[in-house]
């Protein structure tokens, strides 16, 4: 049998510019009301001066942005996410096909966490008592390490977390329980493999780039090609990112 190719391997090691370790499995719990909650988490060690590098609102921004773009990427582009200045739209394949609507992000920060939280407000994933209640968050939590010695490795610890969530495929009276094991076995369990693939790509630390500068450069884009209407649009969803972030705290 011939030893794999070492240069491979040097070259997975440099691309993976941190370590993930998923932390336990998810917690997953139905409510007698037919809400559900999932929480998946990871644990991503990297090199102290690359955690203090990306420790702030804007990468806590880009991180939002790259699990939507991650989503896009593990459907092989039939999921889309529409940004606007009020929500984000999960479409299949076009808008009308919307799949779930979020209001648009809220930021939280302190000295140690990060969350970043989109609730959840209709879509045809969603039972019509669930439209406007449960949400989605993304939390990332600083904890200290020193077994490395100072500038060694830390950790950051990321969650997933989809609360309060009414799912329609669950249904209600005599086809509840039916419909809870098809939602188990179908949605939540793509959820689960999504996100753990998701923390795993964490591993390459290539976030995606802010909605504040993809929506400026669209921005100009569009006002170079004469559309000033989607120029107006860009400009109004990266007006507004910028005023979240900077109300985050």
């Amino acid at each position: 049998m011939r030893d794999r190719d070492p240069r491979g391997v040097v070259r997975r090691r440099r691309e993976a510019a941190a370590r993930v370790n998923i932390v336990g499995k998810p917690r997953n719990s139905s409510n007698p009301d037919g809400s559900v909650t999932s929480k998946q988490v990871a644990d991503i060690y990297l090199p102290q001066s690359e955690l203090d590098r990306i420790w702030s609102v804007e990468y806590l921004e880009r991180l939002a942005r790259t699990y939507w773009r991650f989503l896009t990427r593990a459907s092989l582009g039939l999921i889309r996410v529409v940004y606007t200045p009020t929500s984000r739209e999960i479409v299949l394949l076009t808008r009308p096909f919307k799949l779930l609507t979020f209001r648009a992000p809220e930021y939280e920060t302190a000295a140690r966490l990060g969350r970043v939280t989109w609730r959840i407000d209709r879509g045809l994933l969603v039972a019509p008592r669930g439209r406007g209640k449960g949400y989605l968050r993304i939390e990332v939590e600083r904890l200290e390490d020193w077994s490395d010695g100072p500038g060694g490795l830390q950790i950051a610890r990321v969650s997933s977390e989809v609360g309060n969530f009414y799912p329609l495929i669950r249904g209600w009276g005599w086809f509840e329980k039916i419909g809870q094991f098809i939602y188990r076995i179908t949605q939540l369990a793509i959820h689960v493999v999504v996100t753990d693939a998701f923390f795993r790509s964490l591993a390459r630390l290539d976030l995606a780039p802010s909605v504040v500068g993809a929506m400026r450069q669209r921005a100009e884009e569009a006002r170079a090609a004469g559309d000033l209407e989607t120029a107006r649009e860009a400009d109004g969803i990266a007006d507004e990112e910028e005023r979240r972030a900077a109300n985050a705290g």
